[in-house]
C-alpha cells in the first residue's frame, strides 16, 4: 500500500466534512435563486455508479457518463465504445430515463449520444365546476437529446465538448431551448490524481407558448362597444437554464492487483442555488464487484440530499465486450429515497 497515496486521499474526503461553519459562511454563497431557472430535469444525475459516490463525478473516469458529468473525460473509455440506459423511480412517481452511446475513433477522438426523458404521470383535467375531471386529460415531461465530443490532446490532458436540444411540455405549451457543456480533465504527476472541471448548461433562455397562452378578450370591457373578441395571449417570461460549474479531484488512494479503492470529490457552483460539495469512495474487487459509498449536497442551505451508497458487478464476455449493472440508494430525508439501476454494455 502506497502510504503517501492513502494520506493524500485521506485529506480529500477530509476537506469534506471538516470545514468549519464559520469558514462555510465566507466561502460559500448565501442567498440562493430557487425557482428561477427551468429544465430541472437537467440537474439529476442519470447514472448509478456516480450517485453511489454521492454525485462526485467531475473528475472519474473510465464509463460513459463522463459525458454528463465532465465530457473532456468521454476519450478516457476503458473499451473502444460503451452504451448504457437508466430508468429511475423518481419522486411523486415521475419516471426519470437516460441512454447514452459512445465510440472511440482512432485518430479522432470519441464521439457520443445521449437522450433523456422526464414525464409526470398522466392525470385528469379539474375544473371548479368539474371537481372531478372534465373528460380531459393532461400531463406534462421534459426531453433532452445532446451529441458530444471529446479528444485527448495528450496522455495527461483531455477536453470535451456536448451540445443539446431541451424541450419542456405542460398540456398545451412548450417551450425549447439549446445548451452547451464543456469539460478538461488533467492526471498529474502527483501520485495520478486527476483535475477535472466543467461547465454545464450553458444555454437560451427558454420561455413558454402555446395554445394555453392565448384567450379572446373585450379591451372595452362592455359588451356591444368597440372591439369584441380581441385574440390576445398572456405575457410570460424567460427563464435561464441550471448554469453549474464543477471541479473535482479523484484519486486511486490503493491501488493492488485485485483491490482498488477509489476517493473523488466535487465542488459546485450552480447558478440557481448556493454551493455545495459531493464526495464519495469507489472500492472494486478484480475491477468485476463494486462497492460505493458517498455524502451529496454537503453545505447546500435546506437540502434534503445526504447519505448515499450502491452496488455493483461487470460480466466480462470477451476481452473487450462485457455487461455491467449498478445499483445506487440515494436518501432525501422527508422526500424518502430514490433508487437507481443502471445497465451497460461495453465493447
Amino acid at each position: 500500500m502506497n502510504m503517501k497515496r492513502l494520506f493524500i486521499s485521506s485529506i480529500i474526503i477530509a476537506v469534506c466534512f471538516l470545514v468549519p461553519s464559520s469558514a462555510n459562511a465566507q466561502l460559500f454563497r448565501q442567498t440562493t435563486k430557487v425557482g428561477t431557472t427551468v429544465a430541472q430535469f437537467l440537474k439529476i444525475a442519470p447514472d448509478a455508479r456516480a450517485v453511489g459516490m454521492g454525485g462526485a463525478g467531475a473528475a472519474m473516469e473510465g464509463d460513459i457518463y463522463a459525458i454528463y458529468w465532465n465530457p473532456g473525460a468521454l476519450s478516457r473509455l476503458k473499451t473502444n465504445g460503451e452504451a448504457s440506459f437508466n430508468h429511475t423511480n423518481w419522486l411523486a412517481d415521475i419516471s426519470y430515463d437516460y441512454a447514452a452511446a459512445a465510440l472511440s475513433i482512432d485518430g479522432l477522438g470519441t464521439m457520443g449520444l445521449q437522450l433523456t426523458s422526464f414525464s409526470v404521470p398522466e392525470d385528469i383535467v379539474r375544473t371548479v365546476i368539474n371537481p372531478d375531471g372534465d373528460g380531459r386529460r393532461w400531463s406534462a415531461g421534459s426531453f433532452s437529446l445532446g451529441v458530444a465530443f471529446s479528444r485527448s490532446l495528450t496522455d495527461r490532458f483531455s477536453i470535451g465538448f456536448s451540445a443539446k436540444y431541451v424541450n419542456e411540455y405542460i398540456w398545451n405549451m412548450s417551450s425549447n431551448g439549446m445548451a452547451f457543456d464543456i469539460g478538461t480533465i488533467y492526471t498529474t504527476n502527483f501520485n495520478g490524481l486527476r483535475i477535472g472541471a466543467s461547465i454545464s448548461n450553458f444555454g437560451t433562455k427558454m420561455q413558454l407558448a402555446g395554445h394555453d397562452v392565448s384567450f379572446n378578450t373585450n379591451p372595452g370591457g362592455l359588451a356591444n362597444q368597440e372591439a369584441q373578441n380581441v385574440p390576445s395571449e398572456y405575457q410570460m417570461e424567460e427563464f435561464d437554464m441550471p448554469l453549474s460549474f464543477r471541479i473535482g479531484l479523484s484519486m486511486e488512494a490503493v491501488q493492488t492487483e485485485d483491490f482498488r479503492a477509489t476517493v473523488a470529490v466535487d465542488a459546485t457552483h450552480p447558478n440557481d442555488n448556493t454551493e455545495y460539495i459531493n464526495s464519495g469512495i469507489e472500492l472494486a474487487y478484480q475491477d468485476i464487484f463494486f462497492g460505493r459509498v458517498g455524502y451529496k449536497s454537503l453545505y447546500l442551505e435546506n437540502s434534503e440530499e445526504g447519505l448515499t451508497w450502491g452496488v455493483g458487478f461487470k460480466i466480462p464476455v470477451s476481452y473487450n465486450t462485457g455487461v455491467k449493472v449498478d445499483y445506487a440508494f440515494a436518501d432525501f430525508h422527508r422526500l424518502k429515497n430514490v433508487q437507481y439501476v443502471t445497465v451497460s454494455v461495453t465493447y
